[in-house]
């Protein structure tokens, strides 16, 4: 049923992120390059040489992974026991990349460990962590303020399921039983 209103027309479907596109393509690009050079390394040394390379890495990966996090995992203990946040001057700022490092060399090919083993490397943690922390606060600042409300009736407005109407329940209490409590409601918006 309609009432006379004109149809509303939406915008274009958003185009999608470069990442998005691209983030596909590269993780099997770089699928097929960590077997190509497996086989490389294979056929130049031996099947069971990789083999032991993989496994040193996936040990090596481990040993850091469990060392990075009980690293913070003490400095989290002791700035509770400060009655602060953890600060990064006490050396907690490089564990994520250490945890991501030792992830890499957990995962099996050469590219990754030798990634992983970059990131272990203190001046180029530093280096990924600077840039990191200024890429964040540069997205930080570029993002449009507003509340998490704000998000979801953005999105209701360019994905609609139906027509939405905001109104307030009323109940008359004096001909109906008295099935719950009474007391003040909040309206019903957003």
């Amino acid at each position: 049923m309609t009432t006379g209103a004109s149809t509303p027309t939406y915008p274009a479907r958003p185009r999608r992120s470069r990442l998005r596109t691209f983030l596909p393509l590269g993780v099997a690009a770089w699928l097929v390059l960590e077997i190509w050079l497996l086989t490389l390394v294979a056929g130049a040394a031996s099947g069971f040489a990789v083999f032991l390379l993989l496994v040193a890495g996936f040990v090596l990966g481990s040993v850091v992974i469990k060392r990075a996090g009980r690293r913070a995992f003490q400095n989290l203990n002791e700035a509770l026991q400060r009655g602060g946040a953890p600060s990064s001057s006490s050396g907690s700022g490089g564990n994520g990349l250490m945890m991501l490092g030792g992830l890499l060399l957990m995962i099996p090919g050469l590219i990754s460990d030798a990634v992983g083993l970059l990131l272990l490397i203190p001046p180029v943690q530093k280096a990924v962590g600077r840039y990191a922390e200024r890429t964040f606060d540069r997205k930080l600042r570029a993002a449009v303020p507003g509340t998490l409300g704000d998000a979801f009736q953005q999105a209701r407005i360019h994905h609609p399921d139906g027509k939405v109407v905001q109104g307030e329940v009323i109940r008359d209490t004096q001909d109906g039983p008295q099935d719950s409590p009474q007391g003040p409601r909040p309206p019903l918006t957003r």
